[in-house]
């Protein structure tokens, strides 16, 4: 289809936001779950574990043993012998489920400090793509202004503005003004 100024134009209409934002949410949902399903079941566990143990039914579960140990080896329970009355069990067996849940949380953030890693990762990789595609865009207006014998305010900058950013000068930089900072 041609439009009246003589540009092509496609017969699909562009996406609108919410269509483009759903598909883009559906996307990142698939892969979450693509994810899941080859973890392993060890990271599985540890996930399921750190969960549990982050939950307010992991607190009243382990008052409630709690308060029925202390009871039970004082003896204000008749029914139930002492079987810890020094409550020497109960520290060895709190200080061994220490080790184990932090263990496993341990692991949990661990895997989780890899997928935020990740994710940061492809950020700076649109990062980098869509500042390339800008870098174009502002090449193709200048290059329109200047076919059309237009001036702007932004003609100065133009050159600037259409060099790609080197990312690893900007890391460069970035080192320099820590260091800068550090030294301070």
């Amino acid at each position: 289809m041609i439009s009246k100024r003589g540009f092509q134009m496609s017969d699909q209409r562009p996406a609108d936001m919410q269509s483009v934002l759903h598909q883009n949410i559906q996307a990142l949902v698939e892969h979450r779950r693509q994810q899941e399903e080859h973890q392993g079941v060890q990271a599985w566990v540890a996930g399921a574990v750190s969960r549990f143990a982050g939950s307010m039914t992991f607190v009243y579960l382990h008052l409630a043993i709690l308060v029925v140990w202390v009871l039970a080896n004082l003896g204000e329970i008749p029914a139930v012998p002492a079987w810890d009355p020094t409550f020497v069990i109960l520290a060895m067996v709190a200080s061994v489920e220490a080790i184990f849940l932090s263990t496993f949380v341990l692991i949990n953030q661990n895997r989780m400090a890899a997928h935020s890693e990740r994710r940061a990762e492809l950020d700076l990789q649109i990062s980098l793509l869509n500042e390339h595609e800008t870098t174009r865009l502002i090449e193709m207006v200048a290059a329109l202004t200047a076919r059309l014998n237009i001036s702007t305010p932004a003609d100065k900058e133009l050159p600037e503005l259409a060099e790609n950013v080197d990312p690893q000068k900007v890391m460069t930089q970035i080192q320099q003004a820590s260091g800068d900072q550090e030294n301070a």
